[in-house]
């Protein structure tokens, strides 16, 4: 059994989702000073459950092995230029404020980690294990939202594990922020006093995304032509983006057409083919991830098929699932089930300021077409079809509204997407060059957001360093051993491969 050489108490209290201990100097702090939390971030502050935690979990892998006192020291320099690190997440009866901690302390927040001794090979098992036990464990609310925990010999090596509340910020900003602890990594931007009009700019969006449309709305949104990203920035200031225009009543028609066809589509989304992956979860999980595929193979495999790499790496995930489940007896033929992907909502030069602007998009995956060039098509076609799409916008105007409820009604709310989705998935572009911190190199890197309402999956692509790596983090009733998922990707994947050396390759190919 894994020992811990700073114990954390667990206590009834902490594990129940709606109650909040804090202490009195948090409470004295919060009536002195404080910043007040967006409402897309109290949904995710309020979104902790028994069955799943909101908490970006990952886990990097170096060698050679890191010195606690260096991590300490890096995690002191480096995480402390961010406000929110230093923040404790205090909520009341409106809403949530961030409070700063004036007792903050790294050891609260870098934790030594000793895994059971054993033969090598059963390293990253125990790795594993611990893992998933962490992705149960809640983080301590007296404190600011974020751990590490730092196995100092593993695999010749050391492992550090990273758990960090979803309501600090999304995935694409905590990228930012881990890549600014490498050596080397530039510290965040000095960030300018926000107006006070901005801290309404949020309120904005949810207000105009879920109100009937009017001609304000349709002018506002008519900038997502030109991305996802640029939208939500210019939907930020509103004012500036009405007084751009609109080319034209047809545009204007278009757009209102395309949001309420989005809108209908996210309400009247058909439940998920039945299989073992759905049901009631659990309180444990289990985590799972393969050796790293050649980015190169994938990128020569897309080109053949003229499919993007995207296209690839998804039909490997819905063949490994669809196989999985046929070897537990289960009749897939014709099946699809759907996995909600997180899109990025804001300008990637503005991922420092953290908080949580993403959208989520519905994927269905065909896991019942057993021809791999088949449902290698299929997912290019799916793809297609989300490209443009407004439900990103809406889904995140959504979030927003759900913090403004009491948690009983933002958990109806929510639950109606757990109940139309099987998994959560993330596909993240790393760097193409292996990391090193505090002069250990990244040899692995493995990020997982989490699961909300009832949902029992979560699936992790990210390329890093020339290679390629799934995990898999899983309820332990729904699915207890995910590994065997885990050992269907490679399959897949040199089916594809295979297929594709035996296409014609001429100039043109």
């Amino acid at each position: 059994m894994v020992t811990r050489l700073k114990l954390q108490k667990t206590t009834a209290s902490r594990l129940a989702p709606d109650r909040r201990p804090v202490t009195d100097a948090v409470t004295r702090a919060m009536g002195l000073r404080g910043e007040r939390m967006s409402k897309v971030d109290t949904a995710w502050l309020r979104m902790d459950s028994a069955h799943n935690l909101m908490m970006i979990v990952g886990v990097w892998v170096l060698k050679p092995g890191l010195a606690y006192a260096d991590v300490a020291a890096r995690l002191q320099e480096r995480m402390t230029r961010y406000p929110r690190f230093m923040q404790c997440a205090v909520e009341d009866a409106a809403g949530a404020t961030w409070v700063k901690d004036a007792a903050f302390d790294m050891a609260n927040h870098l934790v030594r980690e000793t895994l059971p001794k054993g033969p090598q090979a059963a390293e990253q098992q125990a790795l594993q294990n611990r893992l998933a036990d962490l992705c149960m464990q809640p983080l301590d609310r007296q404190h600011p939202l974020w751990q590490f925990h730092l196995v100092e010999h593993y695999k010749g090596g050391s492992a550090l594990i990273l758990r960090i509340h979803h309501c600090i910020a999304d995935g694409i900003a905590l990228i930012s922020v881990t890549q600014s602890l490498m050596d080397g990594g530039a510290p965040p931007p000095v960030r300018p006093r926000r107006l006070e009009r901005e801290h309404n700019a949020e309120d904005w969006i949810t207000q105009a995304l879920l109100k009937p449309l009017t001609q304000c709305v349709v002018k506002a949104l008519e900038m997502a032509g030109e991305g996802a990203a640029k939208s939500l920035d210019m939907l930020m200031e509103p004012q500036q983006g009405l007084e751009k225009g609109v080319a034209g009543s047809v545009d204007v028609a278009k757009m209102a057409y395309q949001v309420l066809g989005d809108l209908a589509a996210l309400a009247l989304m058909p439940d998920d083919s039945p299989t073992s992956l759905k049901g009631k979860p659990d309180r444990h999980k289990r985590v799972a991830w393969c050796a790293p595929l050649p980015l190169a193979e994938v990128k020569a495999i897309g080109k053949a098929l003229n499919c993007s790499v995207n296209d690839v790496l998804l039909s490997c995930v819905a063949g490994a699932i669809g196989a999985y489940l046929k070897s537990r007896g289960e009749d897939v033929q014709g099946k699809l089930i759907r996995a909600m992907v997180p899109v990025n909502l804001r300008p990637l030069e503005h991922a420092y300021k953290l908080g949580n602007q993403f959208g989520l998009a519905p994927l269905v995956l065909p896991i019942g077409l057993d021809n791999p060039v088949e449902r290698v098509y299929a997912v290019r076609q799916r793809m297609g079809e989300l490209k443009g799409s407004m439900q990103p916008l809406l889904t995140f105007g959504l979030l927003a509204v759900a913090g403004l409820l009491v948690k009983p009604a933002q958990d109806a709310m929510l639950s109606l997407f757990s109940k139309k989705t099987t998994a959560v998935m993330t596909n993240v572009p790393g760097p193409a060059t292996k990391l090193t911190l505090c002069g250990a190199t990244v040899e692995e890197t493995l990020f997982w957001v989490p699961q909300s309402g009832s949902v029992g999956l979560g699936v992790s692509i990210l390329s890093y360093g020339g290679g390629v790596q799934f995990g898999v983090v899983s309820d332990s009733t729904l699915c207890p051993d995910p590994q065997q998922i885990i050992d269907r990707f490679e399959p897949e994947f040199a089916k594809l491969s295979v297929l594709a050396l035996m296409l014609p390759w001429g100039e043109g190919g």
